[in-house]
């Protein structure tokens, strides 16, 4: 599918858009790691529409993708939360009023500074029901937790550098002290990115990924339509 341009409440913005074959089904908004919107998070997209879902990636960085972890760095601490937002609720609405669109709301899945941004949406976009986050990491502070809607699920490995497991079980424990319904697994072993089959970090782990995408789809798909 193309890159699209979607209505926010700020205009338009631009995105990746992945629909299923079957013209139905779930929908979820997919948000980029600091990289930006780049063909990872492209082929996530198309995964996801492969597994029957709608999948759409806003394009934070609009147009513009890094391979050098220093410049990702300096986007990611220069990205303004208030375009980010409008953004990903903008995207999770323009999802919900696609005719193809089925469930009870849209789902958020991200990684790394997306895996941040998705429960910073989950807190923030009404249209939000669902929540996965990969590894997340988030510069910019917090939102209020306690306004999440629906289910969260935290993907987190053993041996991440950037994410310690004793910061994930701080940020487990924060989302459950706000109302959430937390569900974080952590995976022996695993790395920071341990899902991105670029491996541009080396930390890519197959087995990981595959068991972290089932649950990823199952829980999805479960939760919307419920």
């Amino acid at each position: 599918m193309p890159d699209i341009d979607f209505p926010t409440s700020a205009g338009t913005s631009p995105g990746y858009l992945a629909t299923p074959a079957g013209g139905q089904g779930p929908a979820t908004i997919v948000m980029q790691e600091w990289w930006g919107l780049d063909g990872h998070i492209r082929s996530i997209c198309d995964r996801l529409a492969a597994d029957g879902f709608f999948a759409l990636a806003p394009d934070l960085y609009r147009g513009e993708t890094t391979a050098q972890p220093s410049e990702a760095e300096q986007k990611m601490m220069a990205l303004s939360m208030d375009q980010a937002e409008k953004d990903m609720c903008g995207a999770a609405e323009y999802l919900r009023s696609q005719p193809g669109v089925r469930g009870t709301g849209v789902g958020s899945l991200g990684f790394c500074l997306g895996g941040g941004l998705s429960i910073w949406a989950a807190a923030s976009c009404p249209q939000i029901r669902a929540t996965v986050s990969y590894y997340y990491v988030m510069p910019h502070g917090k939102p209020d937790f306690t306004n999440i809607k629906g289910p969260v699920l935290g993907h987190f490995g053993t041996e991440d550098e950037f994410v310690p497991v004793e910061d994930a079980k701080k940020l487990e424990a924060e989302l459950t002290d706000a109302g959430a319904d937390v569900t974080f697994h952590f995976y022996e072993g695993g790395g920071h990115a341990f899902f991105n089959d670029t491996n541009r970090l080396g930390t890519y782990d197959e087995a990981l990924a595959e068991e972290s995408w089932g649950r990823t789809v199952s829980f999805l798909r479960s939760a919307l339509s419920s």
